[in-house]
């Protein structure tokens, strides 16, 4: 079962979430809240939570700040911004606290089945809007992740390009060991390892090092 925590200010769209969520198979609201201290509590308090769905425009703490806690404090806890925001500077900071995904408020309500299985399972999860975004800063150069240090390039290997365009094409650890008859512990060593390489809070931001540095082009994914 997946334990699902909401963090959003708007308490009709909580419980319409809510009523969503009950719908997915393997997937339970634990408890939903509009202030990210409370979650942070229930944390502390060893509350058994597996993805957070964040919202970004709250009161007391904001998304980015919630983000970045959990982050540091707890790691293991996969995080899916939730929010109508999509301009490129909301999204790069988004990418840049560490979140595993992003899912507009506008998109299509049964894809976030997919969206939260994807990264609890995938460690990732890319809404159209931004593989959209990540294809114009791309494309056109633009300094949307100029924070991102691309200064000291590292060498990817062969194998490890492998498991970036597979990922990329939403396969999990499971169907990329099989692709590629190694264990799925293997593929989670390899993932882990080319996040310390690329200096990466999360796939999404391997991808991007992997684009900008050329290791593997959008043509390829």
């Amino acid at each position: 079962m997946i334990r699902i925590a909401l963090v959003d200010d708007h308490q009709l769209f909580r419980k319409s979430l809510t009523l969503l969520l009950s719908t997915f198979e393997g997937v339970e609201v634990v408890f939903d809240t509009d202030n990210g201290t409370i979650l942070l509590e229930k944390l502390d308090s060893g509350e058994p939570i597996d993805v957070v769905l964040l919202d970004i425009q709250m009161p007391i703490l904001d998304g980015f700040e919630i983000c970045k806690l959990l982050k540091k404090n707890y790691p293991d806890v996969k995080i899916l911004i939730v929010s109508q925001l999509t301009t490129k500077e909301a999204v790069h900071k988004i990418m840049d606290c560490g979140a595993n995904g992003f899912f507009t408020k506008n998109s299509p309500p049964e894809l976030l089945e997919q969206a939260i299985k994807n990264v609890i399972y995938k460690d990732y999860y890319f809404d159209m809007e931004l593989a959209a975004v990540v294809r114009e800063a791309i494309l056109w150069e633009k300094k949307v992740y100029a924070n991102f240090n691309f200064t000291q390039k590292v060498s990817l290997t062969t194998r490890e390009i492998e498991i970036i365009l597979m990922a990329c094409k939403e396969l999990s650890s499971i169907e990329i060991g099989d692709k590629l008859c190694i264990s799925t512990r293997t593929v989670e060593k390899h993932r882990k390892r080319i996040m310390e390489k690329t200096e990466s809070k999360n796939f999404i931001g391997v991808v991007l090092y992997a684009l900008k540095t050329n290791a593997i082009h959008l043509d390829n994914i």
